[in-house]
């Protein structure tokens, strides 16, 4: 009987020196398991909580402040594209001055034989026009402005109407020209011609104009209720010229 207790005494004991240290390994593994994860460097090793945006200060920044940001960030955008450039102006036409085109058809229809008739009678007279004279030095005047006379002031052009497709092609303020020679005289008035046109000058021409001014200045023919001779030196100065037939 001793040698049986003697013999279970020490098959227990054999038996707890078997599971005491299975649950000491265990009770370490799950106390290892429990512990933070090393540090290196003075950093956690292991996952990362997303980092927060930063402000200009350094500071972490808030949801809030961030979503006015992206609120205040298209205002910049648009402010930060370049303006757009004015349209180019076109140039504004003079006062007083309607479109060639339109000028030209404004002349009223008048035949052949009428425009003669009205030439042979000097109808530029009418309304104290410009009497003439016989040499080319007495045709200028002494005071411009006193002894100038518009057509309207005249009574109306009664003088031939050059066709428009003629007038188009070698007449207006874009086709300009010189004489390159001393006009004659005829039925009292200067006589020049272009432009497959002969022309009477039946204005006198400004006292402060150069003697030559017809070969050294720059002129065209314009119509604006009758026609009248410009010259590019003196700009707003038209003389009176009618069509000779």
């Amino acid at each position: 009987m001793q040698f049986v207790r003697a013999t279970s005494t020490a098959a227990l004991f054999l038996l707890l020196g078997t599971i005491v240290p299975a649950y000491a390994q265990h009770d370490k593994q799950n106390e290892e398991q429990g512990k933070p994860e090393k540090q290196q460097g003075g950093q956690v090793q292991g996952a990362r909580p997303p980092a927060q945006q930063q402000g200009h200060n350094g500071k972490p920044q808030q949801p809030q402040a961030r979503a006015q940001q992206q609120q205040k960030q298209p205002q910049a955008q648009r402010h930060e594209q370049p303006a757009q450039q004015p349209q180019q102006q076109r140039p504004q036409q003079q006062q007083g001055q309607p479109p060639q085109q339109a000028r030209q058809q404004q002349q009223p229809h008048r035949t052949r034989q009428q425009a003669v008739a009205w030439q042979e009678q000097r109808g530029w007279l009418q309304q104290g026009g410009w009497q003439g004279h016989s040499t080319w030095q007495q045709g200028r005047a002494q005071r411009w402005e006193g002894e100038h006379r518009t057509w309207p002031q005249r009574g109306g052009y009664g003088g031939y109407y050059i066709p428009q497709d003629r007038f188009s092609l070698y007449f207006g303020s874009q086709h300009w020209f010189r004489m390159h020679g001393r006009p004659t005289i005829y039925m009292g008035y200067p006589r020049f011609s272009y432009g497959g046109f002969s022309f009477l000058l039946v204005d006198p021409w400004p006292e402060y104009w150069a003697e030559n001014w017809y070969d050294a200045d720059d002129v065209y023919v314009d119509y604006d209720n009758g026609y009248y001779l410009y010259n590019r030196r003196h700009p707003g100065i038209g003389l009176a010229i009618t069509v000779l037939m």
